[in-house]
This record gives structure tokens, sequence and C-alpha cells, in this order.
């Protein structure tokens, strides 16, 4: 049976075929240590218990039926003040659209703004902007990053790409790595593409930024959030960012998400979504929009679920530094925010037990996963070389003490490596 040639041509997750084959065996009663999907295991991770009632009243208030296309204007309003009170940005409701989760959301960017053969330019490793460029029918560029920068790009990496190019796809806090943008290297970035906007002619397609913050909440330390428009205000009719509920919240699988930017673009991202029926549901946004008011509550959640993931990622990193200085061929970056650490296992060209050599991040991880019942993703699958020995953990799905349980195995499966 023939498909069409996008389809046909279309690769899966890599993150989300590794993270079933991990679930298929701890279904079958295996221990591992399931550090792949950048989700969370509601167990460790609940919501906000006010979230969690909002949405039971709001479903006993038979919020069930379609919801306006560009979401409901309680949600849009609260997050109107919720952006203003907490970022300073200042957008109206009608220049927010929801949708259900993030992912719709970036879709509807590329849809809105892109034409096919169209240059879309981005960093790697980062998420999915490969296949959202395959999916649009971009030419996608991507940048290799350097560990000296915290796998953050910088202006001299993008600035040879810019003429021409019509999406710059950023993302801070970043996945995979955890890593986030200092101040400087964001505003030269913006300068950058504030200069080549001035360049173009008035028929010419302007270059947009999206912005993807969805992590912004979680951050570690004295580490700071900046976007676009907050630090060169001139930006702001070329800036879409990405946010939402999902991961500050741990709520994932609740799916409420918004974009917002300049009302043009909004207006069209509305409407493709409109046609794909893309939304949150309505009693999930209700709920939404009477929680996100509710400063004090979400305040309180937010530091206890941050501390908690800090835990988590501080336990991981300080056991791969302890490694490292027994001699071990292992690295890690400190973690600024998000749920990630950026891993370095560098023993490519080692044998395993079995005789196999890893030639690869893939066969490395599978021999992770049987050996160490340890389970991370390499950055091959955000973009990277098969072969660079970076790896993403993500820390939501595993308990501190399976973390800290799973640190002695990875020590004795590198031991087995000759």
């Amino acid at each position: 049976m023939q498909v069409s040639k996008m389809a046909g041509s279309l690769i899966g997750s890599e993150i989300i075929k590794i993270g079933n084959e991990v679930n298929d065996m701890i279904r079958k009663g295996e221990q591992i240590c399931n550090l792949t999907i950048g989700d969370f295991d509601p167990s460790i991770y609940p919501i906000p218990a006010e979230l969690a009632t909002e949405i039971t009243q709001a479903y006993q208030a038979g919020n069930t039926n379609y919801p306006p296309a560009n979401g409901v204007a309680e949600l849009r309003q609260s997050a109107t003040e919720f952006l203003r009170s907490r970022l300073g940005l200042d957008y109206s409701p009608n220049d927010i659209l929801v949708a259900g989760g993030s992912r719709p959301l970036i879709y509807a960017t590329y849809m809105a703004l892109i034409d096919p053969g169209d240059k879309v330019v981005f960093p790697v490793p980062s998420w999915n902007n490969n296949r959202y460029c395959h999916l649009s029918g971009a030419q996608g560029v991507m940048l290799e990053t350097s560990p000296e920068n915290n796998f953050m790009p910088t202006a001299a990496e993008v600035a040879p790409h810019l003429p021409g190019a019509t999406l710059l796809a950023l993302c801070s806090p970043l996945n995979p790595t955890g890593t986030m943008f200092a101040q400087k290297d964001l505003e030269e970035i913006c300068d950058l593409v504030i200069a080549e906007n001035k360049r173009r002619g008035p028929d010419e397609k302007p270059l947009y930024i999206m912005y993807d913050q969805i992590y912004w909440l979680l951050t570690f330390g004295n580490t700071a959030h900046y976007d676009p428009v907050n630090l060169r205000p001139e930006l702001r009719d070329y800036v879409i960012y990405i946010d939402g509920i999902s991961k500050a919240l741990a709520a994932t699988g609740v799916r409420v998400g918004y974009a917002f930017g300049p009302s043009n673009i909004i207006d069209k991202m509305k409407a493709i979504l409109g046609h794909i029926g893309a939304w949150a549901p309505k009693a999930e946004q209700m709920a939404t929009a009477h929680y996100l008011p509710q400063q004090t509550n979400v305040d309180s959640y937010v530091s206890g679920f941050r501390e908690k993931i800090q835990q988590s990622l501080g336990a991981l990193y300080r056991g791969l530094k302890d490694l490292q200085q027994q001699g071990y061929a292992v690295d890690a970056i400190v973690p600024m925010g998000a749920i990630y650490l950026t891993i370095k296992l560098d023993v490519l060209g080692k044998r395993t037990p079995a005789g196999q050599v890893l030639s690869s991040t893939k066969e490395l991880t599978s021999y992770l996963i049987s050996e160490a019942r340890v389970a991370l993703v390499p950055f091959s699958a955000f973009g990277t070389e098969g072969t660079a020995p970076w790896f993403r953990a993500s820390v939501g799905g595993a308990s501190l003490e399976s973390i800290q349980a799973a640190l002695p195995r990875l020590q004795a499966a590198l031991d087995a490596l000759q």
C-alpha cells in the first residue's frame, strides 16, 4: 500500500521507541531505572491538589462540550495575567492560543510560517525540530553546538545561517540538555535577528523566532530565565512563544498548552488548529483558568516540585562526577533547569562481555538497559551524530531512590567493558 512521500519517509520518535521497550520490560517485572521519556510518574510527582479539584469540579459543572477554537476566554485571561505578573510580558487574551499541549502549537507555528523549501535554523541537540521540518517541507539547517557552551547556540554559530531563513527555533531551558541561555548569548542572537529583518525588503518574509519556554518555571539556584521580547522589545512582532502547564505542574497528561505572539500569526495558527481539532479539553482549560490566579498555591507547589526534581538531578550528577573522579570516561553538565541531565559516556569502541564492539550510542543504550538496568536517550535522537557520546537523562519518571540504586549498576556495567 502506497502512502505519501512525507509519511513514507517520516521517522518515528526514537525516544518513544526506547521508552516503550523499557515500559514493556517493567511490566514484565524487571527493575529498570527509566530515564527516557520527558514525563512524570504521578505516584512520585502528582499534579497540584487544587488543580485536580478544579478539574473534577469543571467536569461536574458540565464542561464537556467543544471549547472555543482559540481556548476558553477565562483561560486566555488568566494566562495573560500570569505572564504579565510573572514575566512582565504584556499580551492580550486575543494574542493567546490554547491547545492540547505544546506539540500542536509548535506544529501550527511551522505550518503558519513555513512554505515548502523555506529555511528553518535550529541548534542540535534539540527536540523534534528536524521532524517538524519534515512535516512542513522546510529546509532544516542544524547548528552543531558544543558542550563548552552547555550545548546552547551562540551568535557566532547562528549568524552565517540567518540570511534567507524564515524561522529560528530556540528553546530555554533546553530539552534535552537541561541547560539555559545566558543573557548575553540570547541578546546577541536577538540583535542578529533584528539586523536581519532590517535588511529585508517589504516584499520579503521576515525572520521569526519560535521560543519554546515550556520549562521556564523549573530553573535552579541563581539561574535566571531570559526571553527575546523582554531583552529586545522591538522583536515583539517576530516572536512566537510556546508555553503551558505541562512541565511546571507535572501535568503532561492534562494537555493544556498555550502559545502567544503577534496577533496576525496567532490568528493563522488558530485557523490551522481549528481544522485539526487539537484543543485542550474544556474542563481542563476551565480548571487551569481557575488555578493560575491562585498565586500562593502555585508558588508553593512549584517550589516543592522544583526542589524534588533538583534533588534527583543532583544525585545523578554527583554520582557521575564521582565516577569521573575515579577515572571512568564519564561526565555530566551541571543541571540549570527543566528535568534533564546531560551525561557523557565516552566508551564507544569497547567490547561487551558478550563480545560485541559498541560502535554507536544506540548500541550503548541497549547495553545499558540490559546490563545496568538504566535507560537513557542518546543525543542522536535529538539530531546529533550517532557516535557523539552524549545522552539525556530525564528524572520525571524515576524516584530518587531508584536513581541512587542505579548508579552502582552503571558502574558495574562500565567495569564489564573491555
